[in-house]
């Protein structure tokens, strides 16, 4: 067991990484707020983790609720349950939300707690690799909108974050390469060594090798824990973090939340960023390659959805968090390793890229 810390002066918590904490039936109770304890998870991880998050909470007020599984899921009327649910059983400011799943349940949770009385504690025991080399560090809570991904939410740190890796045995190749895509993020933007490691080691995170998935789990925290304590609410440094996302939030929404999984997305959204830095005159010719390699590699797309066309991206894009005076912001690589947020790029280049990617 390897423990982080997500410094936050009173807000500071614990990022628990290590096999089998789920089965300690102890492991859950420094961190609980009260005696009242409410696990929400849903239909696919329920089966395989509910009755053993149960078990560690059975001399607590203890309620359970499962939702449905998918993107598609994580938006209002998913969110309105959850308050009929902490309503309805009556739940006070001193309960617990425990976010029990991957990134849709731990954002969606995490909403919930950041509104229910104005705000209670909830704790996150992610069970994807996205889940727990990302979305669940951070505070970042949120649901979707038709016209936008995140697009409504609120910074909401949770008071620990547990992440078992037993739990990644029972993902499928797809989803171990959708939360891979996340590790990779990483590399490319802080940390050149950790990407030329990524490109030695993948087939070992493919095989689902528990020494390598530990390592990139706390090397991927390490980095996001020390950008969250530096710029928790996104005013700077934060921002870099969505190297991809603008791109892939776009091919989210257009698609419906439905048919590609977040990391997919910002895989491709990634390589189109990885372009526009060749074409600003950042990376050099074998750098895009590299990355394309890496995500081919880890068995992630490189191109956008068939259909998909410039305006396409252009109608999600402007409506993307980061766009400020009606100038779309991206996340693009001075070179891998380091990464800047840039709205002075020529007119035209974007446009050049997504007809690259479209046409």
């Amino acid at each position: 067991m390897a423990t982080l810390n997500v410094e936050l002066g009173k807000r500071s918590y614990p990022i628990v990484v290590g096999n089998g904490l789920l089965r300690d039936e102890a492991f859950l109770d420094p961190y609980l707020a009260g005696e009242e304890a409410v696990v929400v998870t849903n239909e696919s991880v329920a089966p395989l983790y509910l009755d053993r998050v149960a078990a560690s909470l059975k001399d607590h007020r203890l309620i359970c609720q499962v939702l449905p599984d998918g993107e598609q899921f994580k938006n209002f009327e998913t969110l309105q349950s959850i308050f009929d649910t902490l309503l309805e059983n009556r739940c006070s400011r001193s309960a617990t939300l425990i976010a029990l799943g991957g990134g849709v349940i731990g954002d969606v949770v995490g909403f919930a707690a950041a509104c229910y009385q104005r705000g209670v504690a909830f704790i996150q025991l992610p069970t994807t690799l996205l889940a727990q080399v990302d979305s669940a560090v951070g505070g970042k809570t949120a649901v979707n909108h038709p016209c936008g991904k995140n697009m409504i939410g609120a910074f909401h740190q949770p008071t620990c974050v547990v992440s078992d890796t037993e739990t990644l045995r029972t993902l499928d190749q797809r989803q171990l390469s959708t939360g891979i895509a996340e590790v990779i993020k990483y590399g490319l933007i802080r940390d050149a060594g950790f990407f030329a490691w990524l490109e030695e080691n993948i087939e070992r995170l493919l095989r689902f090798e528990d020494d390598a998935l530990e390592f990139v789990i706390l090397e991927s925290c390490r980095h996001k824990a020390q950008v969250v304590a530096n710029d928790e609410k996104e005013a700077g440094e934060r921002a870099l973090l969505n190297l991809g996302h603008t791109f892939g939030h776009a091919i989210e929404a257009a698609t419906g939340y439905c048919n590609w999984l977040h990391g997919e997305a910002v895989a491709v959204g990634m390589m189109m960023a990885a372009t526009m830095s060749q074409k600003m005159g950042w990376l050099d010719p074998e750098e895009p390659e590299r990355i394309r390699e890496l995500l081919v590699r880890a068995n992630l797309p490189v191109k956008v959805p068939d259909g998909m066309s410039a305006p396409d991206f252009l109608k999600h894009m402007a409506l993307d968090k980061k766009v400020s005076h009606g100038r779309i912001r991206l996340v693009l690589l001075k070179r891998i390793g380091a990464a800047i947020l840039v709205s002075d790029y020529p007119d035209g280049m974007l446009d050049e890229v997504l007809a690259e990617y479209t046409g």
